[in-house]
């Protein structure tokens, strides 16, 4: 199982994945923190980026993640974490250290923790 940071499922759901991003994701079943979706919601919202989520397409896509809640244990490891970046961020990241799952990011303060498992 890996965990999908946002930007990543972004851009698996928009096929903008790097070579290398395609075989990491290939080789494993997907999973992201509950927090990602709520994630997406603003980032449409503000206009970051263009994806409806109301299409049958996404709709499938999202529903066959494994979803990850955030839990008083994912909250806890955002202290023990060896970065600071936003809220979300830092639970996505906790999310994989607490489940033991790399993380597929392109997020260069994560990419640089000696803590946060990452795929590679």
């Amino acid at each position: 199982m890996l965990n999908l940071d946002t930007h990543i499922l972004v851009f698996a759901l928009s096929g903008t994945l790097t070579s290398i991003e395609q075989k990491v994701l290939a080789a494993q079943p997907w999973g992201v923190s509950d927090m990602v979706f709520w994630e997406l919601s603003m980032l449409i919202r503000r206009g970051r980026i263009v994806l409806d989520l109301n299409d049958s397409a996404a709709k499938s896509a999202l529903r066959q993640l494994h979803v990850w809640p955030i839990t008083l244990e994912i909250a806890n490891a955002i202290g023990t974490l060896d970065f600071h970046s936003d809220p979300a961020d830092e639970i996505i990241a906790s999310t994989s250290i607490v489940h033991r799952v790399p993380l597929v990011t392109r997020d260069a303060k994560i990419r640089k923790s000696k803590l946060v498992p990452l795929a590679e």
